[in-house]
């Protein structure tokens, strides 16, 4: 658990130093997983980086469609599910971020690409982390 509070505490440093939040509900989730349970399809990195990217993706489209409401978000939210199980990305916490998306409204340009740093973040550290913990299982149990 070390590892995974230690990627998301420099989430919030990266933030802090740039001046934007970095650290979104959704990641912190995305963290328990690949830490607490590294075998689940769920936690694989083809899910996490995909998955988030897929639901950004969802909900910026939801966003130009329908505007920033509670409505959208659920729409987008269920959306983002249906596109990551046919996509073969499965993860729960991609829906997140396009309800963060829709309700926080962030700017494309900076918002993605910030995204997708943190989601590499949190597999490399979750891939150092499973090597540093001898008893621990393999991470990752595939890369794509």
């Amino acid at each position: 658990m070390s590892a995974a509070t230690a990627v998301l505490l420099t989430l919030v440093a990266i933030g802090a130093v740039i001046h934007e939040p970095v650290l979104i509900p959704p990641l912190a989730a995305s963290a328990a997983l690949v830490h607490a349970a590294p075998t689940l399809p769920l936690a694989q990195p083809r899910s996490v980086i995909v998955g988030h990217l897929l639901g950004a993706a969802m909900g910026y489209a939801a966003l130009a469609v329908a505007g920033s409401n509670a409505w959208t978000a659920a729409v987008a939210a269920g959306l983002t599910l249906a596109l990551t199980t046919f996509a073969r990305t499965p993860h729960a916490a991609a829906c997140a971020t396009a309800v963060v998306i829709v309700l926080q409204t962030p700017m494309p340009a900076r918002f993605v690409p910030l995204l997708f740093g943190s989601t590499v973040l949190l597999v490399l550290t979750g891939y150092a982390g499973s090597r540093i913990r001898r008893t621990s299982p393999r991470y990752p149990a595939y890369w794509w």
